[in-house]
């Protein structure tokens, strides 16, 4: 405040100007008080004016919109006295405001409906004597008409609203287009709604609030129209536009309500958590009654998931559960409603608020992409976590309705466990839980019992083993010894993958040799001698793995040569023992069970040809495994193969078969799969597709694989990566914003450990360009330079050096000219350690323009300037001679040539620009540079004819200006001569610019 103790009337605009570039909220409104102070001090009646239409803007576009009201009234005081005091843009912005009074009070219930329709009066009148189109005044009538549920009105004064003249009072075309379409969808028009809309949503139509709340209104028809990847890219956009503006309350709630109703309610209580003030700003009560209406229909959709005693965000001063805050909401939504109706003597707002309250959602699942941290673990209808079958849940209900204690139920039971097995179903395993849970506290055979404990066995992991002893013992008792032999192979299977693989095979090996003594004298059946030789052959292979893994991880010095041996050994010995299954099972495919062995052997001999490196083979063979899983009836089994096939044939070049490979293993995992590999799937086709270009499906893919990752609990690990994939993929296809929101998204989770730092870099890096492209270029070079930090450690040191380019360009553009000279003088330092010529004088030249706007002004700036000629003239130097030639790395010395010339060109071209820019009184320094441009262009023949032709102008009008027109029109015609017979854009505007210096020399001549 000390600083405006003694401000003048500029001093006091340049204050203000600056207080309205803040951002919205109470200390931008405190700002403009003290300004309207200061204003008084002068005793300039325009000083106050001006600083109360501050005032009254920045209260406007706040949470303290009732603050307008006061000095709005001072203001038309001042006019109705003095009017001479307004000067043009003054009186405009009166008149203009008149608008915002009308919606103003309209959004404060305390002010009476008389008083609001006798304001529309007056705002008619004024704008009568004004000169002023009827357009705004029916505007506002429409909504006044709108508002109180007056539908006739409201329709009557829409149609006089659109008829009338637009003139200098019309909202703009944004605004009126968001409220015509917001007219439409009322109506239960939503195509007509988002046709009205199209121009703003497509950017035609721009505003400080555009298209910020057609985003936020288009949500629900698109959701409602069956279009929801629109509405999920609309939410993106228009969050990230909404997010920062304290204004905007009612477009929030909007995106609050599209959460609740699109199957992401965690993704909305965080949305809550930011904005905690909402829940108590009492400026604008209109916008509280929306906001406090969708919470309401958040919590309730919350508690109807059997969260109600979740703890979730909520007005300061207690702790909130979901239901708490329901009925603490529906009761603040529906008492606002109720002052709204009293004021207007209707019903129309409490029956809106209502039915938003009300809403059921309009999609079950809807991802967005973005993380929650807050993600629901209810599971939904119809969700992929849900394994039990139809057949396995009737069985389940009818253990727990009771009929389980007729033994009749207990066979049916028992059969439909078996039938299950002996097709290979999924649906199994709950088949005997429930077999088992009927099983409790009665007497059964002892095969049943066997078969009930071999089935246990399989779902409790290492504590299985000694259940399938017993399940082993039970068989033996009941005569089968195949069986019991079977069962204590998968208990030394078990044994293998819980660390004991040396005992497991020595147990298995026993177990393979009496199996098949047992097959030859027909004590035993090929499945249960199949189930045996399956189990010897998984060791193996287990032991494989694992001696490909110490051979990943380095094998000691003096046991290196053992390990080589023993492991060619184990490697003959699994393959020995698969092809033995499948020769046993081969002939008798027709039983499912043996298909099944036969596939997984097939699969078995592609793994040990990926171990040994014959690729090809590798995926020949798990393409047959694969095949002959879904032969059998069995898509689940393959769905393992055809990723590990998917992986093979990307890393042979066979994109094609990578992605047919991807997308079957997909379609055969089919519902049954866990949400993690779900994750995984999607994740996996979403890189092979965008390896190939197809960044639009990839990322569908990519969504997905992120939205079931944060399903697993994933979310920070498996998650995170698909949002970082995720983002790569939008941001490939141009949309900003929404690879933006992914990326942020993703970054908090992004560890080097888990990771990796390059995945941070690369996040980082994408976020940089995101941020560029939408105009936010301080937060862009803050994530360019962190990511430079971050690479600054590494071995190759040339993504050091962009991003550090990448962080000086947007300082620039951010208007911070010191940083962005530090930022480029590190990269330029990066540069030349690199050796990359062309990358140092780049950043010299770049460099060179920021210095005019700092301390180093223009001699700074020459002395950069003259710099980059030097190390183009020193680059050319080493190019001309042998030794450096051959240092040219990926090009021949004449390619490098050419390229160092057409620098040098374009570094005198723009050392002419920047002298010609600071120094306008003194063109000859800058007419050299040009002149030099020409010459070095014009020694690159054809290839720099745009160059050339361009640097020609720029010295033709620097003649002009040096009062030279022969001179000036000699460089015309030259350019004229050299576009004779060229086509083209560029020649074309070369040759108007051409012509038009010769008509102004011409001119300049005969004066």
């Amino acid at each position: 405040m000390s600083q405006a103790m003694g401000m003048d009337f500029d001093t006091l605009r340049q204050a203000m100007a600056d207080n309205q570039e803040q951002p919205e909220g109470p200390a931008r409104n405190a700002r403009s008080e003290q300004l309207l102070v200061e204003a008084e001090k002068l005793n300039i009646p325009l000083a106050v004016i001006e600083a109360l239409g501050h005032q009254l803007k920045v209260y406007n576009y706040s949470s303290e919109k009732d603050k307008m009201f006061v000095p709005f009234a001072r203001l038309l005081r001042m006019w109705d006295e003095r009017p001479e005091d307004f000067d043009e843009y003054e009186t405009h912005s009166l008149h203009w405001v008149f608008k915002w009074m009308s919606a103003g009070m309209l959004d404060q219930p305390h002010i009476p409906l008389a008083s609001i329709e006798k304001w529309l009066g007056e705002m008619a009148h004024r704008y009568r004597l004004a000169g002023h189109s009827e357009r705004a005044v029916r505007g506002a009538e429409f909504s006044v008409a709108a508002h109180v549920g007056d539908l006739a009105r409201a329709e009557r004064a829409y149609t006089a609203w659109l008829a009338a003249d637009r003139d200098t009072m019309a909202d703009c075309h944004a605004c009126e287009l968001h409220s015509q379409g917001w007219w439409q969808a009322e109506r239960d028009a939503d195509e007509e709604a988002l046709e009205l809309w199209r121009p703003v949503l497509e950017g035609e139509y721009t505003c400080a609030h555009e298209p910020h709340t057609v985003l936020a209104s288009s949500l629900l028809p698109l959701l409602r129209l069956g279009r929801p990847d629109e509405a999920r890219a609309h939410h993106l956009r228009g969050f990230r536009l909404v997010r920062p503006m304290e204004s905007m309350r009612g477009a929030y709630a909007d995106h609050v309500e599209f959460c609740a109703l699109s199957g992401n309610e965690a993704r909305a209580l965080e949305l809550l958590a930011e904005r905690p003030a909402y829940f108590t700003d009492s400026g604008d009560p209109r916008s509280k009654l929306d906001f406090m209406a969708v919470t309401a229909l958040l919590m309730d959709r919350v508690t109807e998931l059997g969260l109600g005693d979740q703890p979730v965000p909520g007005p300061a001063g207690r702790t909130w559960t979901a239901s708490g805050l329901a009925v603490h909401a529906r009761g603040e939504a529906l008492s606002l409603a109720a002052l709204f109706d009293a004021r207007n003597g209707t019903s129309y707002v409490s029956e809106r608020a209502r039915g938003r309250i009300d809403q059921r959602p309009l999609v079950e699942r809807l991802p967005l992409g973005v993380r929650s941290r807050s993600a629901r673990q209810v599971p939904r209808s119809g969700s992929a976590s849900a394994s039990a079958s139809a057949s396995a849940q009737s069985s389940a209900a009818v253990v727990e309705s009771g009929v389980g204690s007729d033994p009749s139920s207990l066979s049916a039971l028992l059969a439909e466990a078996r039938r299950l097995s002996a097709t290979r179903s999924p649906d199994a395993v709950e088949a005997w839980a429930t077999v088992a849970r009927a099983a409790e506290g009665r007497e059964l055979d002892v095969r049943d019992r066997a078969e009930i404990a071999d089935h246990a066995a399989m779902e409790r992991g290492p504590e299985g083993i000694e259940l399938f002893h017993e399940a082993a013992e039970l068989y033996a008792e009941a005569g089968d010894p195949g069986e019991a032999l079977a069962a204590r192979a998968r208990a030394a299977y078990v044994l293998a993958l819980t660390g004991g693989p040396e005992e497991a095979l020595a147990t298995v090996s026993e177990l393979h040799e009496g199996v098949l003594a047992l097959l030859a004298d027909g004590g035993t059946g090929v499945s249960q001698a199949a189930s045996v030789l399956v189990g010897r052959a998984r060791i193996l292979m287990r032991l494989v793995q694992e001696d490909a893994s110490e051979d990943e991880s380095g094998a000691t010095a003096s046991g290196a040569a053992d390990s080589g041996a023993a492991g060619d050994e184990v490697v003959r010995a699994a393959e020995a023992a698969v092809r033995e299954l499948l020769t046993l099972a081969e002939p008798h495919v027709s039983d499912v069970r043996m298909a099944s062995r036969a596939a997984e052997a097939r699969a078995m001999l592609g793994e040990l040809a990926a171990h040994a490196g014959d690729a090809e083979a590798a995926a020949e063979l798990l393409g047959q495994a694969a095949e002959a899983f879904v032969a059998a009836g069995l898509p689940w089994f393959a769905v393992e193969y055809e990723s590990r096939l998917a992986g093979i044939a990307g890393h042979l070049g066979d994109a094609e078969g990578a992605e047919r490979a991807a997308r079957a293993a997909l379609e055969h995992a089919g519902p049954r799969l866990e949400p993690m590999g779900h994750a995984q799937l999607h994740l996996q086709l979403a890189e092979v597709l965008g390896s190939t270009g197809q960044s639009g499906p990839a990322a569908e893919h990519a969504l997905e694989a992120a939205h079931w990752a944060d399903e697993a609990g994933e979310g920070p690990t498996l998650g995170a990566w698909a949002r970082h994939q995720l983002g790569g993929f939008l941001l490939r296809q141009g949309r900003w914003a929404e690879a933006a929101e992914i990326l942020e998204s993703a970054l908090p989770d992004l560890t080097a450990d888990m990771h990796g730092d390059g995945a941070i870099v690369q996040t980082r890096w994408w976020l940089g360009d995101c941020l560029t492209e939408l105009g936010e270029h301080r937060a862009a070079a803050e994530h360019w330079l962190r990511a430079a930090d971050i690479a600054e450690h590494w071995p190759e040191q040339r993504d050091h050096a962009m991003l550090a380019h990448l962080a000086a360009e947007a300082l620039g553009h951010a208007e911070l000219p010191a940083q962005a000279e530090q930022a480029y003088a590190r990269a330029g330092d990066l540069w030349r350690s690199l050796g990359n010529v062309h990358g140092l004088i780049r950043s010299l030249r770049a460099r060179a323009w920021v210095a005019l706007r700092t301390d180093s002004g223009l001699d700074g700036a020459r002395e950069l300037m003259s710099a980059a000629v030097r190390e183009c003239e020193e680059g050319l130097r080493t190019v001309s001679s042998s030794v450096g030639a051959e240092a040219v790395e990926g090009s021949d010395a004449a390619e490098a040539r050419h390229r160092l010339v057409a620098e040098l060109g374009h570094t005198h071209r723009q050392f002419g620009d920047l002298v010609a820019r600071s120094v306008p009184d003194d063109a000859e320094e800058a007419l050299a540079h040009f002149t030099q441009a020409v010459s070095v262009f014009a020694s690159l023949g054809d290839d720099a004819l745009d160059a050339r032709t361009g640097a020609q102008l720029a010295a033709g009008w620097l003649e002009a200006d040096l009062l030279r027109p022969s001179a000036a029109a000699a460089r015309a015609r030259a350019v004229l001569s050299a576009y004779a017979g060229v086509d083209g854009e560029t020649a074309e505007a070369r040759r108007a610019e051409a012509e038009n210096m010769l008509g102004v020399m011409e001119k300049q001549r005969d004066e």
